[in-house]
Order: structure tokens, then sequence, then C-alpha cells
């Protein structure tokens, strides 16, 4: 198994805490899948367009194959390993491992109860027709063997178990059909697996009224093309998942080529999780865990549908009907006309703040780094390639600005999970182009998100600066909700330059002006500022709190946001997913309230605001306040100092604490409570749809007025 990251090792229980570990700190992994459960509750939905509902749905099953992949196999190293020490919430390894298995049954049981009862037969009534062989007609039945005898058949391949023939190699996530045949001349009987093929659409659709089956229904009807003269025993479907996780030597010589051993290594690691159809019998299921290795405690039967991750193919379909309504981000207004001429000049007036998807990453990011590399007084481009994608002009740019003769560098996380291949095809495409790449380091990755820009005017160098939230990747950033700020600052500029130049050559870390960056100093400032709260509080000055993030674990931090709440000051933190943080207990957090909004888009952005008497302090950055985030990664943290753009960072967090229709509050029992106001078949009033509607005015547009429906 892999090792495992900082934010899971052991750390001794709090002497400043009365109460045990378990009481004051949330378990991690619980706290994943309570999210996961809030995917799924939106999944749940009838207010939520019908294709949207099964996006979430495969969200929701996606989510969980990656929670498998990396954070179980995680658990089960520890768990094997000789002194397994309880974590910071008090839960071992073996603990955890068992709670995550007592919660995730009821969850894959929901999962199917509501495609069965809801969403397949709500999408039947919408002509959507998802079904099983046994629904063809006779004429569709004919069309469905054509279409399996010519584009099916030729690419499947039987693998039977027997002497000379080992039990085959089952890629992670790929789909199975698993057998028994027997050879009724001589009784002989004989297990064998047939691969779903990867890379085609899940589905098969025939006949006039679209019926769609999908492919391993399809294979199962037929397997007497792959069998003839036997006899069909037992078919029953199974899936594996193995540790996709892994970690690079620190004394790596070569970082890409360790990159590429442990890619390697992955498609073999051990099998964490078997998925197999509930009709399995016992004498198949011990088959399959004899074949895998594995406990039965790592088998997980499925009622009905397995892999519904690939289910997102089918909220692509042109039914706009059954959909959100379609987003166009909008050029942030003080660029409007400033595209063609004059970016640059927008930015010296004063910080400019982007927020996606709401504004457009075309017309700002994308156009500020092509911008870059095509104006002939740009003397230098350097950015951070964390993940960025095909059609993302980042990297387009680069390659254009060191063919003109700009120094053009990128620095480029190997390590960026699931995405490693991806950067590693990047890096080589960079360095043939001239480009100074950079990978880091082994045992620290570089998640912050930078761009400098170095040009000449009037004789003398100016640097320009975008640090974001989210990465530099065209697709997401339709679909993350993020912020970036595009500044002139010279202390910023120069903290930033620095930064690259510590990451490019050999040197020690510096000290930062205004930027704060992760593992060097941004955990200790995080903690000052908060410290500066408690102290106004406690001479009864203001004293308010407000964090916007992904992930909240840290025990350290927790602490701290302990005390401040024991000082009276006002604590409100909207957290998309994990929180360890336990709020509302008397005596320990009665001043904190926590949130989390989920939406159309994946609330992303991490913004910290620290208000202490007549003092207000703006951070935003790449950093969430996870061990990994703060003692791991690169990270750059940006005070926010312009007063406008403050303004807009307050405003969106409180259009995210008012929503009434995609908000959840967690209780000081750890349950998350679902906050509504709305009646059933009306929504009320989501965030998301606000920032919209406000993002179309101040674009020059109007609010759209009229009788909300409902969808779906």
């Amino acid at each position: 198994m892999a090792e495992v990251t900082t934010d899971t090792i052991a750390v001794a229980p709090f002497p400043e805490g009365s109460q045990p570990p378990e009481q004051r700190l949330i378990n991690r992994e619980l706290s994943w899948l309570d999210f996961n459960d809030r995917v799924l509750a939106i999944a749940a939905d009838n207010d939520v367009p019908l294709l949207e509902r099964v996006r979430f749905c495969a969200i929701f099953s996606a989510n969980l194959d990656e929670f498998f992949m990396v954070r179980v196999a995680g658990l089960m190293g520890r768990a094997m390993a000789v002194a397994s020490l309880p974590s910071a919430d008090g839960m071992t390894a073996s603990e955890s491992l068992a709670h995550i298995r007592d919660r995730a049954h009821p969850m894959f049981k929901a999962q199917t109860h509501l495609w069965r009862t809801e969403l397949q037969p709500q999408l039947a009534e919408a002509g959507i027709l998802i079904g099983r062989v046994e629904d063809c007609t006779d004429e569709e039945l004919a069309e469905l063997e054509t279409k399996f005898r010519d584009e099916l058949y030729p690419v499947l391949t039987p693998l039977a178990v027997g002497p000379g023939q080992p039990f085959p190699y089952i890629s992670g996530l790929s789909l199975s059909l698993g057998l028994f045949v027997r050879d009724p001349g001589t009784g002989e009987e004989r297990f064998a697996r047939v691969k779903v093929p990867e890379g085609l659409p899940r589905f098969v659709t025939v006949g006039t009224r679209h019926l769609m089956i999908p492919h391993e229904e399809v294979i199962g009807h037929f397997l007497s093309y792959l069998f003839p003269g036997v006899e069909i025993g037992e078919r029953i479907m199974f899936r594996v998942t193995r540790d996709a996780d892994f970690e690079v030597d620190d004394e790596a010589a070569d970082l890409m080529e360790a990159v590429e051993h442990e890619l390697r290594r992955r498609r073999f690691g051990d099998v964490v999780r078997l998925e197999v159809s509930d009709t399995a019998s016992p004498r198949m299921l011990d088959l399959l865990r004899d074949a895998m290795d594995i406990g039965p405690d790592q088998v997980y039967p499925i009622e009905g549908i397995l892999d519904f991750a690939d289910f997102s193919n089918l909220a692509d379909l042109d039914r706009p009907d059954l959909r959100f309504e379609p987003w166009a981000p909008l050029t942030q207004p003080r660029l409007q006309s400033a595209l063609a001429s004059d970016f640059f000049g927008q930015i010296r007036r004063g910080d400019l703040l982007v927020h996606l998807p709401y504004d457009s990453f075309t017309t700002s990011v994308e156009a500020f780094v092509m911008g870059a590399a095509r104006d002939p007084h740009v003397i230098a481009l350097k950015t951070t390639v964390y993940r960025t994608s095909e059609k993302s002009p980042v990297v387009p740019a680069l390659i254009e600005a060191a063919e003109s003769g700009k120094q053009s560098v990128a620095l480029v996380e190997l390590k960026a999970r699931f995405d490693e291949g991806h950067n590693i095809e990047w890096s080589k495409r960079l360095e043939r182009a001239g480009v100074h790449v950079v990978h880091g380091f082994p045992n620290l990755k570089i998640h912050a998100k930078c761009i400098l820009v170095v040009r000449r005017e009037e004789g003398i160098l100016r640097r320009y600066v975008h640090i974001g939230t989210g990465n530099y990747h065209s697709a997401t950033a339709r679909l993350y909700e993020d912020f970036g700020l595009f500044t002139a600052d010279p202390d910023i500029a120069a903290d930033v330059a620095e930064l690259f130049n510590y990451l490019t050559g050999f040197s020690k870390p510096v000290h930062f002006r205004k930027i704060l960056v992760a593992p060097f100093g941004l955990r200790a400032a995080l903690k000052d500022q908060i410290k500066q709260v408690v102290k106004a509080a406690e001479n009864g000055k203001t004293a308010i709190i407000r964090l916007k993030l992904n992930s909240l674990t840290d025990p350290e931090l927790i602490e701290e946001l302990y005390k401040a709440s024991g000082s009276g000051a006002d604590i409100r933190i909207l957290v998309r997913g994990i929180c360890s943080l336990r709020p509302a207990v008397p005596g320990m957090s009665e001043n904190i309230t926590v949130r989390s909004v989920l939406g159309r888009f994946l609330e992303h952005s991490r913004v910290y605001s620290f208000e202490s008497g007549d003092k207000t302090t703006f951070y935003m950055g790449s950093a969430d306040l996870m061990p990994r985030n703060l003692d791991e990664r690169v990270e750059v943290v940006v005070p926010v100092e312009d007063e406008a753009v403050r303004k807009e960072l307050a405003n969106a967090f409180e259009a995210g604490w008012k929503d009434d229709v995609f908000c959840w509050e967690l209780q000081a029992d750890c349950h998350w409570a679902r906050k509504s106001t709305s009646k059933p078949g009306r929504l009320g009033t989501g965030s998301q749809e606000d920032l919209m509607l406000g993002a179309r005015v101040a674009h020059g547009g109007r609010k759209k007025k009229g009788k909300k429906k409902k969808k779906g």
C-alpha cells in the first residue's frame, strides 16, 4: 500500500482541550463521506433538473472511486503497520475502515434505490429509455444482435481459467462479467471473465424509440457468440478498485523518471475494493476473493448497476429542457474595453478581481498570458502548472513566448494526482520548444497558482502578477468557482518573483514582504491572525473570522479557532467538503457556525478574512487548511488590500452564507442539516443563481424576471 501523507499521521491529543480527541475532532474520512452524501442529496432533489440529477449521481460514484483508490488504500496500509497509532481524532485506521464500510453500504443502496424508483422512471417519462435486452421488441432485438456482431464482438476477449490459463489481470475500475462455463460433453467447468471494452459509450441504442441498453447487458445476452458449444452457468458483474496513490523517493535523482516508474506500478496496485453483483454465489465470491487476495470486508455487493460514474454521458444528452439553463461566462467589466489594447494598463490602475465561472477565464487569464506572449514589450513569462488541459492557452503561450525570444519558465508539478501522465507530456513538449521547465521537489508539491509577467515600460521594468485559487485549466474554469487577482503591487510582484527564483534555483526561502507561502510561514501567519482576533475579543472590540475553503482538517488551527470561539469571536466557516472542526459545542465552539454550499458549480475558492477591532485583513490563494497544504506543498496566499476587491470577496461570502437551496449546516452532533426555507417544487435563493444574476447586471445586462419553473 502507498505511504500516507502528513494529514493522516497520528498527532498527540491536545493538552489545551478538556475533551478527548474524538469529541474535539470529526474523523476526516467520515466527514468526506458526509460530503458525498450531500452530493447524493442533490441527485435526489426533485427541484433539480432531471439530467443534472443523473450527473450528480455519476459524480457521487466517481468521488467514491477516488476515495477508495487513495484514502481507503492509505488506511489499509496504516492498519497493516506494526504500530498503528490513532489519528488526531482518536480513531485508529482499523476503526476508520470499519466505519467507512458501515457508512458506504447504505450509500450504495440509496443510490440504487434512487435510480430505480425515481431517475430511471422519470427519464422514461421524458422519452429517455434506459432498459435491458428483455425490454426489446423483436425488431429492436434483431438490430441489437447486428450491432453486437459488428461493433462489440470483434473487440471482446473471453479469458477462461484453467491449466496453463491463470486468473487474468483485472485492471482498476474496469467492468467485467464473471461466469462459470461447463462443457456438456466432459462435465468440466471453468471460471471465465469477459472485460467490457473501455473507451466506448456506455450504452447501445436501438429502435425508433432510442432504447438504450448498457454494454454489459448486451454482452451478457449474446455470450453464446463467445462460448459456443458450452453451457453458461452463473453470471455476475464485478469491478475492482486498486490502490492508486504513490510516493516518490525523496532522494530520486530524476523526478520525471521516478514518477513515470510509479505510474507504471499504479496499474498493478493492491485491490482495495471488489464490487460485485449481490446475486453472486458464495462459490463465486470465494473464487474472486482468492484471486484478488482480499478479505470479506473488502467486498461490496451491489444491487443493480455497477460503475455509475459512466452515466455522466447521459447528463450530456441534447435535452436542454432537462438541464440547468446554460451559463456563458462574461467579460469582467474593466476588461471589456481593454482586451484589445491595454490589459496591463487596467492592472496598473488598480487590483482587478475575476470570479470564475461568473467572469470569463478566456477573456481574463487566457488573454493575460496570450497577451504577454505576443507583447513585444514583455521580456519574461513565468507560470506554475498544476493541472491544465489541451484547450488551455497557458502551455501554447509559454511556447510562443520562448520562440519569440522571451524568457519563458514553467514550474510543472509532476505529482498532481491523476494528472501525472498529462503533466509529463506537457513538460516534454515545453522543453522541446525551449521553455525552462522545473519540476519542483520530490517531497514538496507545487500547488501555488501564480503567473508572473515582466514588461519593459518607458525604460523601466514593471512586473504584473496573477494569483489564483484554482488551476489554469480552461475546462474546469467553466465548472469551478474560483477567484483570481491581477495586481501590479511592487511588493507582491517582488515576492512572486523571488518565489520563482527559489523554486527554479538553489537558494533558501526568503522573507516575503506580503505574500504568505507554505510551508515557510503560512501556518504561523494564520495563527497570528487568529490570535489578533482573540485579543480584540478579550478587549471588547469587534472580533470576526470568515473562512471560505474546501477542507478544514488541521488540528492545530482548529484548536486556535476553538480558542477564538471561547474568547467570544464570531466565526463563520463555508467549507465545501471535509470539516474536522465540531461547531456549536458548548464550552468549546459555541460561537462557530459551519455551512457547506454545493451546486451546479464546484465551490473551490479559498478566502480568509480576519477582523480585529478596526482592522480587517483579507487573504485569498491556493491553500486549504489541511496539514498537507500547510506543511507539504508550496502554496501562495496573497493579502487583498484594494477596498473594491475586498468588497467583492465579502459579498461572495455573504451570498453563500445566505443560500437556502443547496446549503447545509453542521450540527454539534456532527450531523449536516440541510438549510432550506423554500417550499417543495419552488427553488429558493441559491447563491450561485444570485451570483449569475448579479454578474449579468454588473456586465451591463438585466436580471431575468418571471416565475421560476420547476425543472426536472
